[in-house]
């Protein structure tokens, strides 16, 4: 894999990783809002009732494991890396923190 396709695949794959990290952010803030709301009108879940466990949980869990999946690829493709491409990337990577985040991220 060239260098160039390794940063892109490498770029890509990160992006992915942190799209899931923001939506476990949403997922655990609607899960604490919706236990708060259902604790105020004193309502039952039903398929935690039955199953132990609620469609949040379920959610949550299922977007941690393709979090670690995603790092674990990320693992992969810099054990696959040059020491010069591990310099490049640490530098892409850098300057990607000093960006300013968007709005709602």
């Amino acid at each position: 894999m060239t260098a160039t396709k390794a940063h892109r695949v490498f770029s890509e794959t990160r992006a992915r990783r942190d799209e899931a990290r923001a939506l476990l952010r949403a997922l655990m803030d609607a899960k604490a809002h919706t236990e708060r709301r259902n604790g105020e009108l004193r309502q039952a879940d039903f398929l935690r009732d039955i199953t132990g466990r609620t469609a949040m949980d379920k959610a949550i869990e299922s977007t941690r494991r393709l979090i670690d999946s995603f790092n674990r690829i990320l693992d992969d493709l810099r054990r696959d890396l040059t020491d010069d491409d591990l310099a490049l990337l640490a530098e892409i990577e850098h300057e990607h923190a000093e960006l300013p985040l968007e709005p709602g991220i």
